[in-house]
This record gives structure tokens, C-alpha cells and sequence, in this order.
């Protein structure tokens, strides 16, 4: 007989569900928590949303991150994996690869992308915050997601990276683009510019590379040409590819941090007083749980990138076939209310909170201290220079740019008193 106590299954992949999908994923937490669904691609794939099994789907071998492994091939027609990365011949990165290729390239990798590079780069990352923030600090009003979350990052990477302050904009477009993100009265991308953004970048990349093999400098590109492992270099297409993913990931998920995370602070007036308080009295205590907590309430990445499962297996007791995808929801994991305390909560005093916010096991996000970095710098900035910011929107009003993967704000207008207004009273 059927279950006539059972609610009906929540739409997914509405745009209803991407400006709030936490109820659908209690939903599917409880009633189907490994479900077989079709995804606005029109691939079949397989979402985990309960932590256990997320941790756990995260960390199995038998789970292969090469989509060659899909049974139906649908990468080929660009329907799995990163729109543009096939057509440009950029799928030799570490979030396509399995061991042993992966261990050697993240051991590479991450020859060059170290701490020490990381924590030497933060003047620079405050730096162009307060540049950011100049831009609009005066005017009484800005859109945070277009004026500063989006600019941030991408200029943080291409100075990571070592790309020239001339080409920078162009980057900046290029990557606008590849997100369908626009800026106030331009219009959208035309069809198929996202796979023409990611060919302008990989021909851009490959330019680049050639140009500093013959001058390397202190930049991530120039550490990643050097980077050498028992006689092992990276060649100049996994280079590419690297220095892509970087970019890629790198200032997407940050664009997202950012923006989930000021939101969330506008909409939680106690926390964000807490925060802010503690900024000003020069604490960083809760800025780093506060961070960590961002991610876990409303975290930059919705569903961790697209696995296969190499063999038939089990997740949570449902029986996987052999080819099928599975993704990982990480922001319904990371509310699942069998690991986390009053899980609906924003708590940035929260200690006990091992979220899955940057995945876990071998593909653990490799720049996810940058994503820190930039974090931290742009919330305690901008509650100390305009600690009067406020939602100028009704939150009904708010687009997210949802889908697979990423989930984050199309724009984010705030009002607060103008900079100069401020210090003349």
C-alpha cells in the first residue's frame, strides 16, 4: 500500500529551490536521502544529502572523479563536468583525474601553491579590498555582489597567478562570461559564449606559459612550470589545465563566500553585531568560527563536483550502479541535523563544526586557504569601514544563480552612510 503520511517530493532545480533549497533537502535527508533524480541537463544522477554518507561518498575509491567512467558518455556533449573544459582541452586537472595522475599532480601542485605563498599574499589581498571598497565607499549605496564579491577574487587570482595588470580586465570578462554573470544594463551572454570565454582563456594560458618558461618569476604559474617531482614536470597542457581549475575554482567559490556570507550576516543582525564588535576591538577569534560557520550555513558550493561510480556499491543502503554519477549535496550534508546542533542556525561562535564546505579525502579544495584569506579580509573590512551596511532589497526580490555545483547571489544592493558623510560628522 503507499504511503499516504508521506509528503509529496519537493521540485528541485526550480528556481524556487535555488534562492532556498534547505527545505527540499531536509526533505530528501529524511525521506530519500541517496535519490535517483534527472538533472536540467537531462543527465540521471544520484544525490547524497545526509553527512554521513556525503563523508563517506567523498573519501571512496570506487567513486572516480574521470568522467570517462560515465556509463552514458554524456561528457562528450558537454552535459557533465565544467561547460567549455572538453572543447578547450582543459580536462587535465585535479578535479577530473584518480590516482595515481591525481597524487602526482596535487603533489606538483602543490609544490607551488603553499602556505607560506598564501599568507605572503594577504597584504596584497587587503589591499585590493580597500581599493574595492574606495570605489563605492563615498556613495552611499553599492551592489556588493558586481562591486566587490565578484572583482575580488578574480583579481586575487590573476595576481596569483602572474597574469599582467593589463590583461586583467580581460580575465574579469572572461570570467563573467563563463558564469553568465553580467554587469547593471549589459546584456546576457549570447549562446555558446561560455565555451568561447573558456577558449579565450585556455589560448590565453598557453600564450602565458610559453612567455614565462623563458622568464619565470615568483607568480603560481611560474611555481607550477618549476614544480618537479623525482624528475617529473608538469607538461604545458596540465599546466594549463591547472592553472584554469585555479582560476575557476578559485574566484567562483570565493565570489559566492563572500556574497552567501554578508547576506547571511544581513540577515542575522545579532550575529553579524557579535562579529562586528569583535572586528573592531581588533579580535580574530570569531572571524575565523565565523568563517567556517559561513561555509557550513550557506556555503559557496552546493554539491560537490561529479563523481562515477567505478563498480556497483552502496551509499546509505541504496545500491549504485556501475557508471552512474553521484553528487554529493554538501550543503544539505552540512545541515543535517544528526551532525549539527540546531542546524538551521547561524552560530559563528560555533567550535564543533566539521563541515564539508571544501569536500574531504585526496580532492579536498587544494585553494580553500585563499578562499579563507579572501574571506575573512573582505567581512572585516567592510564591517569596519561601513558598520552601518544594510539590505537595501526585499529578500523576495534577490536572484541566485543556482543550479549544479555553485550556488550564490546575482546581486547583493546594500546602503549604508557614505564614507566621507561619516567622518565630516
Amino acid at each position: 500500500m503507499p504511503d499516504t503520511h508521506r509528503p509529496d517530493r519537493p521540485e528541485l532545480f526550480t528556481w524556487e529551490f535555488a534562492a532556498d533549497p534547505y527545505p527540499a533537502y531536509a526533505w530528501l535527508r529524511e525521506h530519500a536521502p541517496v535519490h535517483r533524480t534527472t538533472l536540467p541537463s537531462g543527465v540521471d544522477a544520484w544525490l547524497v544529502t545526509r553527512y554521513a554518507d556525503a563523508r563517506q561518498a567523498l573519501a571512496d575509491g570506487r567513486l572516480s572523479k574521470n568522467p570517462g567512467h560515465h556509463s552514458a558518455q554524456a561528457h562528450r556533449s558537454g552535459r557533465v563536468g565544467i561547460p567549455g573544459e572538453r572543447q578547450a582541452d582543459l580536462m587535465t586537472h585535479l578535479l577530473n583525474i584518480d590516482p595515481p595522475d591525481h597524487t602526482r599532480l596535487r603533489r606538483l601542485v602543490s609544490k607551488a601553491f603553499t602556505p607560506r605563498r598564501i599568507a605572503a599574499f594577504e597584504p596584497r589581498v587587503q589591499q585590493l579590498t580597500d581599493r574595492l571598497i574606495d570605489g563605492f565607499a563615498a556613495r552611499g549605496t553599492a551592489d556588493l555582489i558586481h562591486e566587490f564579491a565578484f572583482p575580488l577574487p578574480i583579481y586575487a587570482i590573476c595576481d596569483l597567478l602572474g597574469v599582467p595588470a593589463e590583461d586583467q580586465d580581460d580575465f574579469c570578462d572572461w570570467a563573467g562570461m563563463m558564469l553568465r554573470h553580467t554587469k547593471p544594463g549589459q546584456r546576457a551572454p549570447q549562446r555558446g559564449g561560455v565555451g568561447r570565454a573558456v577558449k579565450r582563456i585556455r589560448t590565453y594560458l598557453a600564450d602565458l606559459i610559453h612567455r614565462k618558461r623563458a622568464d619565470l618569476g615568483d607568480d603560481l604559474i611560474s611555481g607550477l612550470i618549476r614544480a618537479s617531482d623525482h624528475g617529473e614536470h608538469l607538461t604545458e597542457n596540465e599546466a594549463a589545465a591547472m592553472a584554469f581549475i585555479l582560476l575557476f575554482a578559485g574566484f567562483e567559490t570565493t565570489v559566492n563566500l563572500i556574497g552567501n556570507g554578508l547576506y547571511a550576516l544581513l540577515r542575522n543582525p545579532g550575529q553579524r553585531a557579535l562579529l562586528q564588535a569583535s572586528v573592531e576591538r581588533g579580535e580574530s577569534g570569531l572571524l575565523e568560527t565565523g568563517i567556517e560557520e559561513l561555509l557550513r550555513y550557506d556555503g559557496p558550493v552546493e554539491l560537490a563536483t561529479w563523481r562515477f561510480a567505478t563498480r556497483p556499491l552502496e551509499i546509505g543502503g541504496t545500491a549504485i550502479p556501475e557508471g552512474d554519477p553521484v553528487l554529493v549535496v554538501l550543503a544539505a550534508a552540512d545541515r543535517d541535523p544528526a551532525r549539527f546542533a540546531d542546524e538551521n542556525t547561524l552560530d559563528l561562535a560555533r567550535t564543533d563544526n566539521p563541515h564539508l564546505g571544501f569536500g574531504h579525502g585526496i580532492h579536498y579544495c587544494i585553494g580553500a586557504p585563499l578562499a579563507r584569506l579572501e574571506g575573512r579580509a573582505a567581512l572585516a573590512t567592510l564591517l569596519t569601514r561601513l558598520p552601518d551596511l544594510a539590505l537595501a532589497a526585499d529578500p523576495a526580490d534577490l536572484r541566485w544563480r543556482g543550479g549544479l555545483i555553485m550556488r550564490g547571489l546575482r546581486e547583493l544592493p546594500v546602503s549604508f552612510t557614505p564614507e566621507a558623510g561619516r567622518d565630516a560628522g
